[in-house]
């Protein structure tokens, strides 16, 4: 394996391993605090009788 093999092979293994770790963050966190944060606010609304309101 010459240089430039190394050099992609390393730009690949970087790159992959940027997208395993986002997707581990969105999975285990950006995601179900989205979805926390709507159910509280819809349950809040829920509870005081009113509709959602549209954005």
């Amino acid at each position: 394996m010459d240089l430039s093999q190394f050099s992609g092979f390393l730009v690949f293994l970087t790159i992959f391993t940027m997208g395993f770790w986002l997707m581990i963050f969105l999975l285990t966190f950006a995601i179900p605090y989205w979805l926390i944060g709507y159910f509280k606010e819809s349950w809040k609304y829920r509870k005081e009788g009113r509709a959602i309101p549209k954005k």
